[in-house]
């Protein structure tokens, strides 16, 4: 499992703009520099006197730090089944006991969900990101991911030479919908530990993989399915390993009600009460809690998780497309919390996630003053960095990984620009990006990334996908036909009918 090689001697590269970092804090250098030798930032600036090897000079661009995504998009993503077709425990988001009952099974193949990773992590590095934590749906899973996909994962990402954070997701309970409607959980805790200790395995034998590109981490999947066994086993896990910890929280109004009737708390105070939660633990949503608009409901949820050292990984795309807002950005920002940024669903474009979440955020405050773009820049890249506590991740600054991305600002959609990061926020999206370059290695040129058919690869995926849909009947409650559970926008009119 290796990389392609570096290239040899110190590479400069230069552009209209350059978002460097000193003194704890971005900045924008006019004209700037960046040289880099060996995968380490060496320069930024102006006026480098040294001697370099190649000098590549990108016109009206912007060079900055690649995006840190903590819930990226691994995936061939059924949440966009979801956009028009509600509610989700009608439309297969669910469980019907009827499927648990008739026995599970992986609905892809080892070399399908091999694929999946490969073309999602290729979209990752067109889309600016740099360093990704996989998130993928378990509604088509036999239950957990396995040991054996993520050494497919890892070999792709060496591959790709993406920098990634890599470990199967695991459960110990899945929500189900009863026949008469009603959810509730249905737990399996023995295989759940089982796959816990399959994880941990993972992580002894991958971490620091491919010269240190691969990094591994703990996934629970979803609090309302965690027993509180495994989540004790998954902590200790975590103190003994080293190693970052994603658990999905405060993202349902359904997820709440469950744990709150299951443990008398609220997510976060069940999280506090196990000793789960530390400077580890990376939580998306948190959406849902105590005293916000959606939880109606006394509480600290909020200050339990910044003084605990955590972070919450903000998706503002996947929420607002089902009507869900952090209330707010700049609300959370004030308070301390730690806040990093995951892509989560389709398209895993930061920029998009990153416009929209400025919106929402101006929208929910009432305020245009409520958050600037330099405020979700910075959760996009020193913010997910910090909360990995990587130092080295999400800056360019001397000392730092070469994880570079080139955005190219003479596209004539974006219009005129004033600033960079504002112009990038205002009109720009992930199809921007022209080069990319990660510890050190040019993964993406001129939207080029080697050994990527985009073209075979995108038709693969969508035959995929729909071999994927075709099954949806079989774990959808009341097992209705795939054209009550996907909506049309429009009749179709096919030829020959």
């Amino acid at each position: 499992m290796r990389p392609a090689p570096r290239p040899k001697g110190r590479i400069l590269l230069t552009a209209r703009w350059l978002v460097g970092h000193a003194q704890g804090r971005h900045r924008l250098y006019e004209n700037g520099e960046i040289v880099f030798e060996d995968g380490t930032v060496i320069f930024v600036g102006h006026g480098f006197d040294g001697e370099v090897a190649r000098r590549i000079d990108y016109g009206h661009a912007l060079i900055g730090p690649g995006f840190v995504d903590l819930d990226a998009l691994s995936d061939l993503d059924t949440t966009i089944l979801a956009y028009d077709n509600q509610p989700a425990w009608k439309k297969g988001r669910v469980w019907p006991r009827s499927y648990l009952e008739a026995g599970p099974y992986e609905m892809y193949s080892r070399e399908e969900l091999a694929f999946q990773k490969k073309h999602a992590f290729a979209t990752l590095i067109r889309n600016g990101i740099t360093t990704a934590l996989p998130i993928a749906s378990l509604f088509y899973r036999a239950w957990g991911e396995t040991p054996e996909e993520f050494e497919d994962a890892a070999e792709a990402a060496a591959e790709l030479g993406l920098r990634t954070y890599l470990g199967p997701a695991y459960r110990t309970g899945n929500q189900l919908v009863e026949a008469d409607g009603r959810i509730v959980t249905h737990y399996d805790e023995e295989r759940g530990l089982a796959e816990l200790d399959g994880a941990i395995g993972f992580c002894r034998d991958f971490e620091g993989a491919a010269g240190g590109l691969i990094r591994t981490m703990l996934a629970p999947d979803r609090i309302e399915t965690s027993t509180a066994e495994l989540l004790r086993r998954t902590a200790a896990a975590v103190a003994d390993l080293d190693v970052p910890v994603r658990l999905h929280c405060c993202q349902s109004k359904i997820e709440y009600d469950l744990v709150l009737a299951q443990h008398g708390m609220s997510p976060p105070e069940w999280l506090d009460s196990l000793g789960f939660l530390n400077e580890r633990c990376l939580l998306p949503h948190g959406t849902f809690v105590s005293g916000s608009r959606q939880i109606d409901r006394p509480g600290r949820d909020l200050e339990i998780i910044r003084d605990a050292g955590a972070a919450i990984v903000h998706c503002p795309l996947v929420s607002g497309r089902h009507g869900n807002a952090i209330d707010h950005f700049g609300r959370y920002r004030e308070m301390g919390l730690k806040i990093g940024m995951g892509t989560d669903t389709s398209p895993p474009d930061m920029i998009m996630n990153l416009q929209v979440g400025m919106i929402l955020a101006r929208t929910m405050a009432g305020s245009a003053g409520a958050v600037r773009s330099e405020d979700y820049y910075d959760a996009a890249t020193v913010g997910g960095a910090d909360a990995l506590g990587r130092p080295d991740l999400g800056r360019l600054q001397p000392g730092a990984r070469a994880d570079i991305s080139v955005f190219d600002l003479d596209r004539p959609h974006l219009g005129q620009v004033i600033d960079p990061i504002q112009t990038m926020l205002l009109a720009g999206h992930g199809r921007d990006f022209s080069t990319v370059v990660i510890d050190g290695r040019f993964v993406m040129e001129e939207r080029v990334i080697p050994g990527i058919d985009e073209a075979a690869d995108t038709k693969r995926a969508q035959a995929q996908f729909e071999g994927l849909m075709a099954r949806y009947p079989q774990r959808t409650h009341g097992h209705p036909p795939a054209s009550e559970i996907f909506s049309s926008s429009y009749r179709v009119e096919r030829a020959g009918a």
